[in-house]
């Protein structure tokens, strides 16, 4: 059985410890004078309006800046950073792109280094076959690269238990094919469809950024960690699979990376790895993927455990896409300091492609265009209160809730955008968390 070799190592100096992990598993053999290259970072989402943390949630500049040397020093000059992140306005998208790069210093390491970068949504797309039904718009560009470097969040997540080099692939797809991913067949679900994201792409060099990593993924709200852990591999599945280990979980208990053992022929256990470095016993810590909720799905189990009642927050599924993720945290954060004590007149929230409201209930929040058109013709709901958006507009989740009697701040919802910065104050002053690993000094 072939080896495939797979660097861990503790994140200790600039550009010395990204190295360290890249020689340790013969990445330089990809490295070839003269190469096209396209770094995917992890940028979960972008806000331009307030400061919010970014420990565990995207890709440090830090180790984007080492590869950079690297890549240099091996003698490539055509490098591209690429990434497409979505905005709840796709009108923003262009200019929370450039605010994003340009905060992270990404314009700094242009200037010095002559890299581009590229915003996913400004550059075409190309129709690829992956295989079994799977056919997703990708970015062209990418095609015409010679390899990738892969650089993910070291992270749990709430719908795919881990996310790390082959679901940050999810990136390079365009927003019709992320939200088939989310669709509703339960044999061809999101983890069927990540697991294939590599497929037909050129080679594939992972490294899986652990500076910070993050519990409860992929965003802000999670709960995150100093860990100082790079892994680095020329084969994403083997990366992914210690990553997985490093965070606490079997490989074969994350669905996308079972799919993709069976697909080619893998085991799904480290039977076909080598590790050099660092000892994963000597790193590993467990990481939740999912926040707490109830036994019966029906609301997250911190409001049950603080007499929450009258409310049934439907715990999400696999058909969740970004659109109504990105809302729902602010949303709780609004039925949260709603909350007087008294139970509401039993109210339920219902996200997603599946969920169908229960007769039970007096009032049905079905918050999105696609749980509305999945209840369309439910005769049996009481009272059905429709959001149709794509995503969901404010002033209709305004609306819905007052008309199901829960008195949300109008306020809370139209500042979606300044949510993430309510988690900022977790993190300041605590030595561990150093938000310079997200800026290139201007000095050199």
């Amino acid at each position: 059985m072939e080896k495939h070799l797979v660097a861990v190592g503790r994140y200790e100096k600039p550009f010395e410890s990204t190295r360290k992990v890249t020689e340790m598993c013969q990445g330089m053999d990809l490295f070839k004078k003269g190469s096209r290259v396209f770094i995917k970072p992890n940028i979960v989402f972008w806000t331009v309006d307030v400061e919010f943390p970014k420990f565990g949630v995207i890709t440090t500049s830090r180790t984007i800046h080492d590869m950079i040397v690297i890549l240099k020093d091996s003698g490539i000059n055509d490098i591209t950073i690429i990434e497409g992140s979505v905005a709840l306005d796709m009108k923003q998208t262009s200019a929370k792109a450039a605010h994003a790069f340009r905060t992270l210093g990404y314009g700094e390491l242009a200037r010095r280094y002559g890299i581009k970068t590229m915003n996913v949504f400004e550059r075409p797309f190309k129709t690829v076959d992956l295989g079994d039904g799977v056919v997703l718009k990708m970015n062209a560009d990418i095609f015409d690269s010679d390899f990738i470097v892969d650089i993910p969040v070291m992270k749990t997540h709430v719908q795919t238990h881990v996310s790390l080099g082959i679901k940050n692939l999810k990136g390079l797809i365009d927003l019709a094919s992320r939200k088939k991913c989310h669709n509703p067949d339960p044999e061809k679900d999101l983890h069927f469809h990540v697991a294939r994201l590599s497929d037909q792409l050129p080679p594939v060099f992972n490294l899986i950024d652990g500076i910070y990593t993050a519990e409860y993924g992929p965003n802000v709200d999670g709960r995150m960690h100093r860990s100082n852990i790079l892994v680095a591999s020329k084969d994403i599945f083997s990366a992914d699979k210690v990553g997985a280990l490093l965070l606490g979980h079997e490989p074969g208990d994350v669905p996308h990376l079972s799919h993709y053992g069976k697909n080619h022929h893998r085991p799904v256990d480290l039977s076909d790895v080598e590790v050099a470095g660092e000892s994963i016993a000597s790193l590993a810590r467990y990481h939740e993927p999912f926040f707490p909720w109830t036994d019966d799905n029906e609301m997250p189990a911190a409001l049950r455990e603080k007499g929450y009642k009258g409310l049934a927050y439907r715990r999400y599924d696999l058909t969740v896409c970004t659109y109504c993720a990105e809302v729902t945290g602010n949303i709780l954060t609004a039925i949260v300091k709603a909350w007087k004590g008294q139970p509401w007149d039993d109210v339920e929230l219902l996200t997603g492609k599946t969920m169908m409201a229960d007769p039970r209930k007096k009032h049905s929040i079905l918050l999105g265009k696609c749980v509305s058109q999945a209840n369309k013709n439910n005769t049996q709901a009481q009272h059905l209160i429709p959001i149709k958006g794509c995503p969901p507009k404010q002033e209709q989740i305004i609306k819905a809730f007052h008309e199901a009697g829960i008195d949300i701040d109008p306020q809370i919802i139209h500042n979606v955008e300044k949510w993430p910065g309510n988690f900022m104050k977790r993190y300041r002053g605590n030595p561990d968390f150093d938000a310079g690993h997200f800026t290139v000094d201007q000095e050199a």
